[in-house]
């Protein structure tokens, strides 16, 4: 006899239909994304607070470690090193007191800029040149505080049709006329022969509250004007000048093509600096 549709053996089994497993799954689930639905606005206004928060933090004036790293003069321990090198040399030289260590850039005649340390004694104006990279100082130049005869403040002027000009202020120093220059000299680019210095801000200025010290215009000039007049009240007769003049007016750079500074001043040729596979 057939078994086929014997049912003997065989006990009831309360089995769930896998339509009400998949519609709990799918509650389950849709509760999971009603929360997160409900969290959304709030995680989305959190996450708007944080770039709030980033983009008022960034840029910081005192942090910019991707542009301050190419400079070496914000390296660890650089401009330490070359405080320490030039006060030993100036110890061994001429053993006058410092008053005080800056770190300017230098605007020659042609409108190059150049990297310089300043260096202010009881007698005398010292401009440095210092390599960063190998950590020595390569040029000193010794101006006389007593020589000095006439410093301008102002805004940088330059001829009508020059082809490289900048913005900002500056400094320029005068320990001699520029009448007297010579001809060769106004149009050498590298003539050392010039009566005058002219300075700027250097660019690192605000990467650190130590740069923003030792970089500000107004601070040097704020100890330069009394020692020149300090060093004039102590001069012999036949060294004395007149008295020092102050004046603010604008300082006219005197270049009409500009081409080679505009080049060199681009690429900052006159600062050591970092320059991927090339070097300084």
């Amino acid at each position: 006899m057939s078994t086929i549709g014997n049912f003997e053996g065989f006990q009831p089994v309360s089995l769930k239909q896998e339509d009400d497993d998949q519609s709990s799954e799918a509650d389950h689930l849709s509760m999971q994304e009603g929360r997160e639905g409900r969290e959304d606005p709030s995680l989305r206004q959190i996450s708007r607070q944080l770039s709030v928060t980033k983009s008022t933090l960034y840029p910081n004036p005192y942090h910019q470690p991707y542009i301050s790293r190419k400079y070496f003069v914000t390296r660890p321990g650089a401009i330490d090193t070359a405080m320490e090198d030039l006060k030993g040399h100036i110890a061994e030289t001429s053993g006058e007191k410092i008053q005080g260590f800056w770190l300017l850039t230098e605007i020659d005649h042609w409108n190059n800029e150049k990297e310089k340390i300043l260096l202010l004694t009881d007698q005398t104006l010292l401009i440095c040149k210092y390599d960063f990279i190998m950590l020595s100082y390569v040029q000193m130049q010794k101006i006389p505080l007593h020589a000095v005869c006439r410093i301008c403040l102002g805004k940088f002027a330059f001829p009508g049709i020059s082809l490289d000009k900048r913005p900002g202020e500056g400094l320029r120093i005068y320990w001699g006329s520029p009448d007297e220059q010579s001809l060769l000299s106004r149009w050498n680019p590298w003539s050392t022969e010039v009566p005058y210095a002219t300075f700027t801000e250097h660019p690192m200025k605000y990467s650190s509250e130590k740069f923003l010290e030792i970089c500000k215009l107004s601070g040097f000039v704020s100890k330069l004007v009394p020692a020149i007049q300090n060093a004039n009240k102590t001069s012999s007769g036949s060294e004395r000048r007149k008295e020092l003049m102050v004046l603010t007016q604008p300082i006219l750079i005197e270049t009409y093509t500009g081409l080679m500074s505009f080049i060199g001043n681009r690429n900052k040729l006159g600062y050591s600096l970092a320059r991927g596979n090339i070097g300084f």
